[in-house]
C-alpha cells in the first residue's frame, strides 16, 4: 500500500514522515510530495519516494498521485487561497483513484466562529462531495506557536493579549504528526472526524509562568481590550490587516474556540499529549 502526504517539506510534514518510518512503514511505500523536494534529501537517502507538486498547479498533481492508495492532505499556508488549492488536490486525487484522504483541518471547522475555520469547512465539504473516504484531523493549536511569544517576553517581561480568561488546549506538533501517521497508515478511520487537542486547557497566567521558567525572568500576562491590543500591534509595526487577524484570534480564544479538550488526540497516539511546559521548553531551545 502506497501512502503519500502533501506539504511534506513543512514542519508537520517532516514529523509525519518520521512517525511513519518509526511505526515500521517501509520507506519505499511512502511518497513525500512538496514544491521543493531538495529539502527532503535526507528522507530520499532513507528510501522515501520524492515527488514534486504545487497546490496551485493542477498539472503537477496528477503524476504526484499516481499509484497512491492513501493520501494525507496537509492544509496549505496561503490564507485566502486554500479552498482553490485544496480543490485542485482533491480533484487530482479522485482522478488518480486515491482511496482515502486524511485532511488537517481546524477545531470544530463546520460550526466554529474561529477566524481560520471557513476555508477548512469548505475543504471538508469538497472532500465529502468527492466521494472519497476521508478522515478529518481537526488539529488544535500547536504549542510551538508560542515560541515567538516567549522570545519577546524574554526582552519585555510581558505577554500582552486581549483574550481575557480564554484557554488553549495545545499540544506539540509531534503529537499531531503522530496522529496523522496513525490515521494514514492504519485501518478503521474511514469517514471519521477527530477533534484533536491537548489533554489540558491552559490560560495565559499559566503560560506566563511557563515562559518565566524558560527564559529565566519574571513574565507577566497583561490583559488589554481588543481596541487597545489592535493599537499596540499597529504601533509596533504590524499591518492593520494582520493586527486585526491577531485580535480576532484572541477574541475567538476568549470565546472558547481553542479550549475544548476531547481526548481524541491521546487516544489516537496511545499516550498522553505533551504538556505545555515540556513542549514549549523543547521548541524554544530548538529555536535558539
Amino acid at each position: 500500500m502506497t501512502l503519500a502526504l502533501t506539504g511534506a517539506t513543512g514542519h508537520l510534514g517532516r514529523l509525519v514522515l518520521e512517525s511513519l518510518l518509526a511505526r515500521g512503514v517501509a520507506p519505499d511505500d511512502i511518497v513525500a510530495i512538496g514544491r521543493d523536494t531538495s529539502k527532503l534529501a535526507d528522507f530520499a537517502e532513507r528510501g522515501v519516494q520524492l515527488r514534486t507538486a504545487d497546490y496551485s498547479k493542477p498539472e503537477t498533481l496528477a503524476a504526484a498521485f499516481e499509484g497512491v492508495d492513501r493520501l494525507l492532505l496537509i492544509s496549505g499556508s496561503e490564507v485566502g487561497q486554500r479552498v482553490k488549492q485544496h480543490g485542485n488536490v482533491i480533484d487530482a486525487a479522485k482522478d488518480a483513484g486515491v482511496g482515502f484522504i486524511a485532511y488537517t483541518s481546524a477545531p470544530r471547522a463546520d460550526t466554529s466562529d474561529l477566524v481560520l475555520a471557513p476555508e477548512h469547512k469548505a475543504t471538508e465539504q469538497l472532500i465529502r462531495d468527492s466521494g472519497i473516504p476521508f478522515s478529518f484531523l481537526r488539529n488544535g493549536w500547536y504549542t510551538e506557536n508560542y515560541v515567538q511569544v516567549a522570545q519577546q517576553a524574554k526582552h519585555t517581561g510581558l505577554i500582552i493579549a486581549s483574550l481575557g480568561d480564554g484557554t488553549v488546549a495545545s499540544a506539540s506538533r509531534k503529537d499531531f504528526a503522530d496522529a496523522a501517521a496513525v490515521v494514514l497508515a492504519g485501518p478503521g478511520h474511514e469517514n471519521s472526524v477527530y477533534e484533536l487537542s491537548g489533554d489540558t486547557a491552559w490560560g495565559y497566567e499559566e503560560l506566563a509562568q511557563v515562559v518565566s521558567d524558560i527564559v529565566g525572568r519574571e513574565v507577566t500576562y497583561k490583559r488589554v481590550s481588543s481596541k487597545e491590543h489592535r493599537t499596540i500591534l499597529t504601533k509596533a509595526g504590524l499591518p492593520m490587516g494582520q493586527a486585526g487577524f491577531v485580535v480576532s484570534l484572541d477574541t475567538n480564544t476568549r470565546d472558547g474556540a481553542l479550549g475544548l479538550v476531547t481526548g481524541d488526540l491521546a487516544r489516537l497516539i496511545g499516550r498522553p499529549t505533551t504538556p505545555l511546559a515540556e513542549g514549549l521548553a523543547e521548541a524554544y531551545a530548538a529555536a535558539e
